[in-house]
């Protein structure tokens, strides 16, 4: 149910005050507001304008500013007073459902490892255990624990396999009439954006527009447009406003000041007490022993150790990942996550609800890895590095792992995809489909890692400044499709899907803006 616009602000703005109250900046205002007092520029006959006048002027309403948006940007415009919480989690029955049965999936998976392993899913370490695992925690990586047995919980194919399943049972047998041309594998039916609709929304990567990324544009000369947006940027970080770095990203960060601009817009600022809250987890992670770490540090190994860009950064991804198996503040997103996270106990402590562990309900650590990694090129301070990722993680990645009808939702992702394919390379479409090489099939893991681990990594950050910048990933969709663009012909050419993938079987070389380009702003719709 729709609400009127002024009924949905001041419920907006009723929701966003009550989550700043109880936030350090909260806090932080009123302490600036009693010290500003005692200013001899505070006039008591004109009190409440000159604390706010104060505040202004000492950059603390900016803050403030900056925090609003970054509410905005994560938590869904209000539903209706009277619409269920589950609606805001989910709209679709069938979709919250679908989520419900694959979580049971991967919970059943995790405790029947348990059981076969002999091992608890979470257990206090010995006293010696704790001590080691401190002395060693800035190089985990050199440990070598024997991890044969222990199995990843699910791959990105079985996944896709459940999205493939995915019917709106409204429809019998497919007979919605506008969607019985669709021919992919995804066969529920979603809005999702054509070629026209992704220009307007897309417009700052327009032809003429100056772009990082783009080395020969016939419009801009490169280097002319690279200094003059190198300084606009250092205005924009001057400024400190979220919104405007928001909107600067959509045409590429410079290199020098990307960690600087992602943090502004994820409106991380690593105060003393994100620092603390992070000694914390670390301290959860060295007591407990959860049965996630050893699925974490097989993945870490077999990822990042085979990987020519990452495995420098195997210890970063420890501890990273680690912590992030321990942080229940990640629990707030659940309240718009088609998610629900599950929860075991410490060993013989059943139904003590400070016992209680929240298992991350995506339990594939190779995409969390892969979506830590590339952000190790940026932060090198462990808990910047973490504030940065768990930002990133509740705003955008959680989207990649769950069944939703979000636009920015996997299930959402493939359908724009396939749409986009089927519309404009038709022939192409038609041709990998009789072949029995579902264009998806090759993609999916490209879209559900956000594409890390597939394009070189200064190309993988270009892609992600725009991800940041539009606060949607329809962009990896669309990028998606332009691969194929790109090597339709000798698409053309292949037999059989082994043969596909062996021509999408390596991205590095690929550079994302030109073709991101070209697909939109050059495809004839």
């Amino acid at each position: 149910a729709m609400l009127d616009p002024d009924r949905g602000l001041s419920l907006t703005i009723a929701r966003v005050v009550q989550r700043l109250q109880g936030s350090s900046l909260h806090s932080q205002l009123e302490r600036q507001a009693r010290v500003s007092l005692h200013k001899p520029e505070i006039k008591l006959e004109s009190l409440k304008e000159d604390i706010k006048d104060f505040l202004k002027t000492s950059g603390w309403e900016k803050k403030l500013q900056n925090a609003v948006y970054s509410e905005l940007n994560v938590f869904p415009m209000p539903c209706h007073p009277a619409a269920p919480p589950e609606h805001i989690k989910e709209p679709l029955a069938y979709m919250r459902k679908a989520q419900g049965s694959w979580e049971k999936r991967i919970l059943k998976s995790l405790n029947s490892m348990c059981t076969e392993l002999n091992i608890p899913l979470a257990q206090k370490r010995p006293v010696n255990e704790q001590k080691e695992l401190l002395n060693k925690w800035n190089e985990m990586g050199t440990d070598e624990p024997d991890l044969s047995l222990f199995r990843p919980v699910y791959a990105p194919k079985d996944f896709l396999e459940v999205l493939m399943n995915l019917r709106n049972p409204n429809y019998e047998n497919g007979e919605q009439p506008s969607f019985k041309n669709h021919l992919g594998l995804i066969q529920v039916p979603l809005k999702v954006k054509d070629i026209p609709e992704l220009k307007e929304d897309f417009s700052e990567l327009g032809l003429n527009i100056g772009q990082l990324g783009i080395d020969d544009s016939a419009q801009v000369p490169p280097e002319f447009f690279e200094n003059e947006h190198v300084h606009v940027g250092q205005k924009v970080l001057a400024e400190q406003d979220s919104a405007a770095a928001q909107q600067y990203v959509r045409q590429g960060c410079p290199t020098a000041l990307r960690a600087d601009l992602w943090a502004l817009i994820l409106n991380i600022s690593n105060q003393p007490e994100d620092i603390l809250y992070y000694e914390q987890l670390k301290s959860n992670v060295i007591q407990h022993d959860l049965l996630v770490d050893s699925l974490i540090y097989k993945d870490v190994k077999l990822t990042a150790s085979n990987d020519d860009y990452y495995f420098v950064f195997e210890d970063y991804l420890y501890q990273v990942l680690l912590c992030f198996s321990r942080d229940t503040s990640v629990l707030e997103h659940f309240t718009y996550s088609s998610a629900t996270p599950p929860k075991s106990y410490i060993q013989g402590k059943l139904g003590m609800e400070e016992y209680a562990v929240f298992y991350p309900p995506n339990v594939n650590y190779n995409s969390f890895i892969l979506s830590v990694a590339p952000l190790c090129f940026l932060y090198h301070e462990p808990s910047k590095l973490y504030q940065i990722f768990r930002e990133m993680y509740v705003r955008f990645f959680f989207r990649l792992h769950s069944i939703s009808s979000h636009p920015s939702g996997i299930v959402s992702l493939c359908l724009l995809f396939e749409t986009l394919l089927q519309t404009h390379l038709p022939q192409l479409f038609y041709h990998l489909r009789e072949i029995g090489a579902q264009p998806l099939r090759i993609s999916f893991k490209w879209m559900v890692r956000a594409f890390s681990g597939y394009l070189a990594t200064d190309q993988l950050l270009l892609l992600w400044d725009r991800i940041l910048g539009y606060n949607s990933l329809e962009i990896l969709a669309v990028l998606a499709a332009a691969v194929f663009a790109f090597r339709a012909v000798n698409l053309m050419e292949v037999t059989s899907l082994a043969a596909a993938e062996a021509v999408l079987a390596d991205l590095s070389t690929l550079k994302v803006m030109p073709l991101l380009q070209i697909f939109l702003f050059a495809t004839v719709t």
